[in-house]
């Protein structure tokens, strides 16, 4: 069965890790779509349309990547793409935390669940130590599963 698999955000081209996430999405997944919101309350240093030109002109030739933008909630869009799985990355601690907020709101409205993607091995580890931390202070950890190096 084919896996397909939405990363979003209003990431900009060039963001430090968003190429690491890609490969490892594409490792787990048949399919990858990549979104744009297009959220004009967040600014940017690349307009929409430059944003998504760009990343098209990265990802135009891998046959298995779409790029495309939407302009409605997360998972209104990824009900409507029928995909199986949300991808977060994961740059730093601090995202993290937030990437896991998103990923608790996103499963409560939409019943999809989140696959957590680090740009780098060394967050893996990090996120390991996280998890213990949580056990201990008797935290619901099945939310953060899976975390996939």
């Amino acid at each position: 069965m084919k896996k397909k698999a939405l990363f979003s955000g209003t990431f900009d081209p060039f963001t430090n890790g968003h190429d690491a996430i890609v490969k490892r999405a594409l490792a787990i997944t048949d399919e990858l779509i990549i979104a744009i919101a297009n959220n004009t309350e967040k600014k940017s240093f690349f307009p929409l349309e430059e944003r998504l030109a760009n990343i098209k002109k990265i990802y135009d030739t891998i046959d298995n990547i779409h790029v495309t933008s939407y302009d409605m909630l997360t998972i209104d869009f990824a009900k409507q793409a029928g995909v199986d799985f949300l991808i977060r990355g994961v740059r730093s601690l601090h995202d993290f935390e937030y990437e896991k907020n998103m990923a608790d709101v996103n499963r409560m409205l939409s019943g999809i669940e989140t696959v957590f993607l680090f740009s780098e091995p060394a967050l893996a580890s990090i996120s390991s130590s996280l998890i213990r931390e949580l056990i201990i202070f008797k935290q619901d950890i099945t939310k953060l599963i899976p975390i996939i190096k």
